[in-house]
């Protein structure tokens, strides 16, 4: 069971794909979120979510604070229970509902004409990813950033930490048992 942890939709069960997604584990997103709103960077922000499985994430930060949501997913039945989740979330927001939109196309695709800038981006790609891909991904995905914007990668802890593109450095990395959480974040302008 994947459920909202915390904030105005706080508690609210959601629905997860019957296969092909694995949805992030409670710990590690309270773990996360604890972090995000420690620095603050929850409220009002723009927030992308690729590979969004369930939605979890995006919803998670709606739930606590977020401005908007953009939400990618490619697998049709995956899409559709984002599409539901969304609507879930909505509903127990109320009148207070944010923009949350699921993009039902690849996520090189969408990257192509994203609209940005986002303050946070959750890149959880299924396992068989590709580092080639990861890369790519991130080097499109830069210039869409806002300036204090956070990028947070979640891998199987045997992978190996993603090759960041200029524009992007590393900023932490965080272990929670075969999961791996890699912050990384935009540089700052002349430090090339």
């Amino acid at each position: 069971m994947t459920r909202i942890i915390a904030g105005r939709a706080g508690s609210l069960t959601l629905e997860v794909p019957d296969a092909g997604t694995r949805p992030t584990s409670d710990r590690v997103r309270e773990s996360l979120f604890g972090a995000l709103e420690s620095a603050e960077a929850l409220r009002g922000a723009a927030v992308l979510d690729l590979y969004a499985g369930s939605g979890a994430l995006a919803l998670e930060a709606i739930s606590r604070g977020a401005a908007r949501a953009d939400l990618v997913e490619k697998a049709p039945r995956a899409a559709g229970v984002v599409q539901r989740n969304i609507a879930r979330v909505a509903k127990a927001l109320g009148s207070r509902e944010a923009p949350m939109t699921v993009h039902r196309t690849s996520v090189l695709a969408y990257l192509q004409t994203a609209p940005g800038p986002f303050d946070i981006v959750f890149i959880d790609p299924p396992y068989d990813l590709g580092e080639h891909e990861l890369t790519h991904v991130l080097e499109l995905l830069a210039p869409a950033l806002s300036a204090h914007a956070t990028v947070v990668v979640e891998r199987a802890k045997r992978s190996p930490e993603p090759t960041l593109p200029a524009g992007l450095v590393a900023d932490r990395m965080k272990r929670y048992g075969d999961t791996a959480l890699w912050w990384s974040r935009p540089a700052e302008p002349g430090s090339d």
